[in-house]
């Protein structure tokens, strides 16, 4: 028998609203997904700030840098996404990580998918930028997964062992030398884009039985597939119609 499926909202519901914005987040937990996925930048002051991109231009329609920003100016932006909505949520406010970690407290059933970009890992170091990280996560880890495309970044996380989390490793290709990677890593996750996967047959399964994840899926069908393969977790930018689509289904979820 497939698992059951857990759905996890990719940015938060960003169909509908500006994306990594505490209003997506929250739709999307509202909607009564079983978790989100949000993505977080490191400025200068080693705040973490819910961004996808390191500058604030797609966002806010502004030539800034994230990653320089200091935290008392984030409060002066908006990322709107101008864009995309015009200025229909106009003025949304930068999130925070602490902010973030605030909303999940009110939906304790719910999860955190919590991906570091590269740009910061690059800018500050791995190190850095990770110790900072899990310090700020200590008293939410249990809530939390862990994940980057950066298979140093992972293995650090894994290695610190912070009390309840856990660690997932985003692959850039679905080959052979990823899988050694993850024999020898052993994450708790394995995530790929669905574009990238075989489109038949189940996908690596290591000694310590990591879960999978697929993310870019919008089609209810093809999720159903991907839970005959032994995917447990589908990673979506369109939470709300594939959720009232598990509902009329009567599939029920975590």
């Amino acid at each position: 028998m497939p698992p059951e499926l857990h759905w996890v909202a990719h940015r938060g519901d960003m169909t509908r609203y500006p994306e990594n914005t505490l209003l997506a987040l929250e739709n999307a937990l509202q909607q009564g997904a079983d978790a989100i996925e949000f993505d977080l930048q490191m400025n200068h002051e080693r705040d973490f700030v819910v961004i996808h991109d390191d500058s604030f231009a797609r966002t806010a329609g502004l030539k800034q840098s994230v990653l320089l920003t200091s935290t008392a100016a984030l409060q002066r932006i908006s990322v709107h996404q101008p864009a995309r909505f015009g200025e229909r949520f106009y003025p949304q406010p930068v999130p925070l990580l602490e902010q973030v970690l605030a909303l999940l407290l009110r939906y304790p059933d719910s999860h955190a998918f919590i991906e570091i970009k590269t740009e910061s890992l690059t800018r500050w170091g791995i190190s850095g930028t990770l110790h900072a990280l899990l310090e700020k996560l200590q008293t939410s880890a249990s809530r939390c997964t862990l994940i980057s495309f950066n298979l140093e970044a992972v293995r650090y996380a894994k290695a610190a062992r912070t009390q309840g989390l856990k660690v997932g490793w985003v692959l850039k290709k679905y080959r052979q030398n990823y899988r050694q990677q993850a024999e020898q890593l052993q994450p708790d996750m394995l995530i790929c884009n669905q574009r990238k996967i075989p489109r038949s047959g189940n996908l690596w399964q290591g000694q310590g039985q990591w879960q999978w994840m697929v993310y870019d899926v919008k089609d209810y069908a093809k999720a159903l597939q991907y839970a005959q393969r032994g995917i447990e977790y589908i990673e979506t930018g369109d939470i709300e119609n594939m959720l009232k689509e598990a509902s009329r289904h009567g599939r029920n979820r975590q």
